[in-house]
């Protein structure tokens, strides 16, 4: 029990202390007495130290200034303007295509093609990307946008597809590159498209099934009008990679305070055959392109990140 304090007040009759002793006693505790030192510390007791303040989590700018891209072929904008050649242009981050918006006109208005810079490769990995986002952090973009590992997944066959803590530990050395030199750039991360979904929108097509036929993604998409069971596991494999891909996405992004990743709404997206590109059915066409600047200009403009 604690006394009253002198300051102003009635001081504490002397039986009236010796009576909070002897119940104090009776109790087996330590009495406190009404005195100006701090109350005693029971025996055996360590005083707890303070808790350290939190600190606050960086608040997401909803309007960044500048923007970098990385990733793979469907940042580059691979077979939309002609085939087998690169069109940056329209690219669903950093194009300048009025058609398809991207996501640094949306942000960025007329600034956009002084104020965005793209640093993704076709063909790209994740073990590719530390590399990409060391260069792009050189720019000290205010935004940064992910979007690779479909190519880790997209192999000759399942067993060549990248192991998931090797992926893992690409996007974390990607992570720290950009860090080194761009500690306050945000960070926007796209989940892997459904490989399974596209397998299954362009298997009808005739024009797909024969281009699909030069190898493209091989390990998802060869022999698509086989619907046995062995080609089905196959199939299986690759799309439930792509699910564990996504997942190690999610998880090093939500480790950074300043990272935000789509909730899987590019892997959830419906798409359908005129997303996707008229010369090889395997990468989105202009249409695709707009969808995914549509999808992340939400997810990068949204007050709070996906549930």
């Amino acid at each position: 029990m604690h006394g009253k304090q002198r300051n102003g007040r009635k001081r504490v009759r002397p039986f009236a202390t010796v009576a909070a002793l002897t119940a104090a006693v009776l109790l087996g505790q330590t009495a406190v007495t009404a005195c100006d030192g701090p109350p005693a510390v029971q025996h055996g007791a360590r005083p707890k130290a303070p808790r350290p303040s939190p600190s606050p989590t960086p608040a997401w700018d909803r309007s960044p200034a500048s923007i970098a891209a990385v990733g793979d072929s469907i940042t580059r904008g691979f077979d939309v303007c002609s085939l087998l050649a690169d069109c940056p242009e329209a690219s669903w981050a950093t194009g300048t295509d009025t058609g398809v918006r991207s996501l640094a006109q949306r942000l960025l208005g007329a600034a956009a093609g002084d104020r965005s810079w793209n640093h993704a490769s076709s063909g790209a990995r994740m073990a590719d990307l530390p590399a990409q986002m060391t260069a792009a952090a050189a720019r000290r973009p205010e935004l940064v946008t992910v979007m690779v590992g479909a190519n880790d997944a997209c192999r000759d066959s399942p067993d060549l597809m990248t192991p998931v803590k090797e992926f893992t530990a690409s996007f974390e050395s990607a992570m720290r590159a950009l860090r080194r030199t761009a500690p306050k750039a945000q960070v926007y991360v796209s989940s892997i498209p459904d490989l399974k979904r596209l397998w299954s929108t362009g298997r009808v097509n005739p024009l797909g099934r024969e281009v699909w036929k030069l190898g493209i993604c091989a390990s998802m998409l060869g022999d698509a009008e086989d619907l046995g069971e062995a080609a089905g596991q196959r199939r299986d494999r690759v799309y439930e990679r792509v699910v564990a891909y996504n997942e190690a996405l999610e998880d090093v992004c939500a480790k950074d305070q300043r990272c935000r990743y789509d909730g899987g709404a590019v892997f959830d997206y419906r798409f359908t055959g005129e997303q996707l590109s008229p010369w090889d059915w395997f990468h989105p066409g202009k249409d695709g392109q707009r969808r995914l600047a549509e999808i992340a200009y939400r997810q990068v403009t949204a007050a709070e990140p996906p549930a």
